[in-house]
Formats: structure tokens, C-alpha cells, sequence
């Protein structure tokens, strides 16, 4: 088995309700990293990756423009990263990430979601150093020597290369991203990436069994529904 990291794919919301908050978790990164960056894809590496993250889980294209529209006119909210810690039922660990321009409601909605379901927030740094930050790319593939060979001779600090069922999976530390994306788009072509994010990944995992199994589904998703809530962390196995 390899590392426990989230695939967007198979975690995609089904319903238009949800599928309405996938849209505006999208739209307010892109806002963000707009923004911060500039608006031009070319000239903005993390942009160009968002956005072509926001396609593979089908946003539409009036949601990423509108995002564009609103950094570039210098309205809209003034968001910035928030980033929250804690344990969870089962005493798993939780990273969790949002963006926000009220932070004092934020922590008040984070921390709601700890208290009912009897788990503890804790502070900056609580359980983040049990993950790793990672760059991670999945693509179809069955020989991950080529793989490691062509990252090596791109001069790419990758972590670990795995192969499992017809897929390659690379690591990377975060600061690695674009260049590895690039010695691989390089040496193979245009690939088709099934994961294309950064994300923290558990050194770690952590069974979760009987009633906390339950407590932790609910927990998980009323961090999701929280509007401020871009991403959720865990080291939890169920």
C-alpha cells in the first residue's frame, strides 16, 4: 500500500447544493492566488494549476472567469489563509485550511465543529509537523524507473516514486511542484494527471474504528460545509 493522500476525483460532490460549494471554494482560491499573483495563467505558475485543477473537477468556466474578473477590478473581499489544528475523533489528526476575511468567525465555525463531536482544537503546529507537505502527481504509467531517472536528471528533489495498478505516483516536497510537473510533461508528453495538487500527507495513519467511525464522517463534513473551510487533512483509516 502506498501513502494516504486525497483524490479529488473521488471525492467530487454529487449534489448541486454541494456541487454549488466545490464551485465557490474554487472561485475564492482563484480570487486569492489572482490576486496575490496576477491574473494571467503565463505569468502566474500557481494560478495556471488551480485552474487547471478547477477544469479536471469540471468548474464551470463563468465561475473561473468571474474569480479573474473580481482580482483584476480590485473589489471583493480581502481573504487570507487560516490554517487550524487539532485531534479528531479517534484521536486522529486534523489539518484544517481555509481561506477567510473574518477570522475571528472562522475559529468560532472551526472550533463549533471540534466541540460537537467532543474533539480538541489545538494550536498553530499541534500534529502539522506528523505531515509532510507534498507536490503529488498520479498519472497512468507502469515503470516508475523512467519516471525517478527523468525527475533525477531534471535535477528534482523528489521524495518517493510508486507504482501500483497501472499508475505512477510521484512525491515531491511543495516547493518541487512546477518543476517536477514540468520534467514530467517534458520527458513524456502531455500527460493526463489524475492527481495534480499539494496536500499534507500523514507520516502516519491511524485506525478508526466502531462509534468514531460514525462521529468522524459527521465531523468531516461539517468542516466541508463551513463556507470559509477550503481543505480537510487527516491521518484517519475507516
Amino acid at each position: 500500500m502506498g501513502r494516504a493522500y486525497q483524490n479529488r476525483k473521488e471525492s467530487i460532490a454529487k449534489t448541486a447544493n454541494a456541487k454549488s460549494k466545490v464551485y465557490s471554494k474554487y472561485g475564492r482560491e482563484i480570487y486569492v492566488v489572482a490576486k496575490s499573483g496576477g491574473a494571467d495563467p503565463d505569468g502566474n505558475l500557481t494560478l495556471r494549476g488551480l485552474i487547471e485543477r478547477a477544469k479536471k473537477d469540471q468548474v464551470p468556466a463563468h465561475v473561473v472567469e468571474k474569480a479573474l474578473q473580481k482580482a483584476t477590478s480590485g473589489a471583493g473581499e480581502d481573504f487570507s489563509p487560516a490554517r487550524y489544528e487539532g485531534f479528531g475523533p479517534g484521536n486522529c489528526l486534523v489539518i484544517v485550511d481555509c481561506l477567510t476575511d473574518n477570522p475571528n468567525r472562522t475559529i468560532g465555525d472551526v472550533r463549533q465543529c471540534f466541540n460537537k463531536v467532543k474533539a480538541k482544537i489545538g494550536t498553530s503546529g499541534t500534529v502539522s509537523h506528523m505531515f509532510d507537505h507534498c507536490a503529488i502527481l498520479v498519472f497512468a504509467g507502469d515503470d516508475e524507473d523512467a519516471v525517478l531517472e527523468a525527475l533525477m536528471m531534471a535535477d528534482v528533489d523528489v521524495t518517493d516514486v510508486e507504482q501500483e495498478d497501472g499508475k505512477i505516483t510521484v512525491f515531491a516536497p511543495h516547493t518541487e511542484y512546477f518543476k517536477t510537473k514540468q520534467a514530467l510533461t517534458e520527458a513524456f508528453g502531455d500527460i493526463d494527471f489524475d492527481v495534480d495538487s499539494i496536500q499534507f500527507v500523514p507520516q502516519n495513519t491511524v485506525e478508526v474504528t466502531g462509534d468514531d467511525v460514525a462521529q468522524l464522517e459527521r465531523f468531516l463534513d461539517m468542516l466541508n460545509d463551513v463556507d470559509d473551510v477550503q481543505n480537510v487533512y487527516h491521518n484517519a483509516e475507516y
